[in-house]
């Protein structure tokens, strides 16, 4: 009986998952080896080889760093040292291989903190079987298709579900795929037929090279049929004989009843060979980076001659698509894990790979911001160009704030009080702030503070004409000069419009209110009283004019203060001193 092998190219079967009652693990493809067989195709085909390292290459760049790396820096050297650099590569490589990656989360005795974020190969583990709808651990084998009956995989608890005594937990990064709850399909699915299909036109062009191209030889056996045994036996003799990189080529064995019955050998020729397995290759190639998303294949360092991408602006096109279609879902899903990791020992802060694109191939039209500009590009900027905004983006301020300031007339309003805020009510409910109208904010309308006799004003304070001062204060402080005056919704409303949110924690919009110009600002809000003129003689105390029906402005005690002289030196809340680090 002849054994012909069938490759069918119709598709590639989705891997079964299966809950087997025996197991308190799920399984993942025929005999439990799909990431085996993920591997395989990974090193049988060239072409989804260099696209697997190639992309992976380019989402993990030169490696993680931090926007705000030079104010955190402290927490930045902790992340380092938790997460180090060869654990975020191969966590990168086996996300893009195998559709997901796996975390060793260590902690120290008392499980209060994380010590090490490392690598775990995601081939060696399986899916617990759910319970509650969530999976609680994971199962380690160095070789699950070898797992023997007498074996016990360990189980290891996922993260946040180890017992207090469990210093060991596994987080599992996937992306959220329909239909798939244990374990995710690679992004590169679709193709895996024509990875298959140009492994087996290597190995055919391969083996026709070490046998010599076609059989060398047909021998006869004209003496009857013998057992199967027996037919064995004789051809191992012969190919031990007759085989061998001495004797290149390949023979026929055929065994007769009898001379008259013995069989013809009549040659198969494929018409064009040449061309059709060249066919084959190429059109495999181009599959399989289309599954990819392969924009350009010189992206990749793979040679085209389809004269795609072979000049500067199609390169430098096709360069942005594939970053943002390939690579940044990849790098959001990572950092998104990291972050989580992270927070569990206050560590927060602005993650992002560094780009290994050249600087021209970068969209940089969009970018607003110096700080989004250094996570798009990767080039690291100054403590001062940090502090700092771009004649465009001062432009745009200086507009705003004078379109949202007053100048008091002196002809109608008499300044008849001033100080530091040291009212304790709390400011308007930020998250209602988006309910304001611009039209809500303007120059010379009633402020909430005011009456018909008193009107309440706020100035930034004080004009120190410092050239080491920030842009925005030194805005604020030539407004000041002007005699400009704002309302406090007036005030709320630049913080809503995040004028400034440079700044902010984590580049986020934040009170101008309470914080003025950023961490170790020297600034603070200067509360001023007017009263309608109605003679020339018209001062009054404090007291007089809240007896007259003046409402006592109530603020929040930061108005009051300068950003240098508050708790943590106006550092976000869930940013941590040094002192704490160096206490623990």
């Amino acid at each position: 009986m002849n054994k012909v092998k069938i490759i069918n190219l119709s598709g590639y079967e989705t891997p079964s998952i299966k809950e087997s009652t025996r197991y308190d693990w799920v399984e993942y493809g025929d005999d439990n080896n799909y990431f085996g067989e993920l591997i395989e195709k990974y090193t049988g085909s060239p072409t989804n080889s260099r696209c697997v390292n190639g992309i992976s290459d380019l989402i993990y760049g030169r490696g993680l760093s931090a926007t705000d790396s030079e104010d955190n820096a402290v927490q930045f050297g902790q992340m380092q040292q938790i997460l180090q650099d060869k654990d975020v590569r191969r966590i990168v490589s086996d996300l893009k291989l195998l559709g997901q990656a796996a975390i060793q989360v260590v902690y120290n005795k008392r499980k209060t903190k994380i010590m090490q974020l490392k690598h775990f190969p995601t081939e060696t583990l399986r899916a617990e079987k759910a319970k509650d709808g969530k999976v609680q651990a994971y199962y380690y084998h160095p070789k699950w298709n070898e797992l023997k009956p007498s074996d016990k995989p360990k189980r290891i608890p996922a993260y946040k579900f180890g017992r207090k005594s469990e210093t060991v937990e596994i987080y599992c990064v996937k992306p959220y795929k329909a239909g798939f709850y244990y374990y995710s399909p690679v992004d590169y699915q679709g193709c895996l037929q024509y990875c298959s299909l140009e492994e087996e036109v290597s190995n055919y062009h391969i083996n026709n090279i070490q046998n010599g191209l076609q059989p060398s030889m047909l021998l006869n056996f004209n003496n009857g049929i013998p057992s199967d045994e027996a037919q064995q036996i004789i051809e191992s003799k012969i190919y031990e004989k007759f085989s061998g990189s001495s004797n290149a080529g390949k023979f026929i064995l055929c065994f007769n009843e009898d001379s008259e019955a013995q069989a013809n050998v009549e040659p198969i020729n494929l018409p064009d060979a040449h061309a059709q397995y060249e066919f084959l290759a190429k059109e495999s190639r181009e599959k399989i980076m289309i599954g990819h998303g392969v924009v350009s294949p010189i992206l990749l360092g793979i040679k085209d001659n389809t004269g795609f991408g072979n000049n500067a602006e199609e390169l430098r096109t096709a360069s942005v698509l594939m970053d943002n279609i390939v690579i940044r879902p990849f790098q959001t899903l990572l950092i998104n894990a990291f972050n989580e990791l992270l927070a569990f020992n206050g560590i927060n802060l602005n993650l992002y790979f560094v780009t290994l694109q050249p600087i021209e191939f970068t969209e940089l039209d969009n970018i607003e911001t110096k700080i989004k500009r250094e996570e798009e590009t990767g080039e690291k900027l100054s403590s001062q160009e940090k502090n700092d905004f771009n004649d465009e983006e001062g432009d745009d301020l200086l507009s705003q704030l004078e379109s949202l300031g007053e100048k008091v007339d002196e002809n109608d309003w008499e300044l008849i009080h001033t100080e530091k805020v040291e009212d304790t009510e709390a400011e308007f409910d930020f998250t209602k702030l988006a309910e304001v109208s611009k039209d809500d904010a303007k120059p010379n309308k009633v402020s909430s503070q005011d009456n018909s006799t008193y009107k309440v004003r706020y100035s930034y304070g004080p004009v120190r004409n410092s050239a080491d001062s920030r842009r925005f204060c030194q805005r604020m402080e030539l407004l000041t000069g002007q005699n400009l005056v704002f309302r406090k919704e007036d005030i709320n409303m630049m913080s809503f419009r995040g004028i400034n949110k440079e700044l902010g924690h984590k580049g986020q919009n934040y009170s101008l209110f309470k914080y003025k110009g950023g961490v170790n600002c020297h600034h603070y809000w200067e509360l001023k009283v007017y009263k309608k003129k109605v003679s020339d003689n018209n001062l009054v105390s404090e007291q007089e004019a809240i007896k007259d029906g003046l409402k006592e402005p109530k603020n929040a005690p930061e108005v009051e203060i300068a950003p240098k002289d508050m708790a943590n030196r106006g550092h976000h809340p869930n940013y941590k001193k040094w002192k704490h680090y160096l206490l623990h």
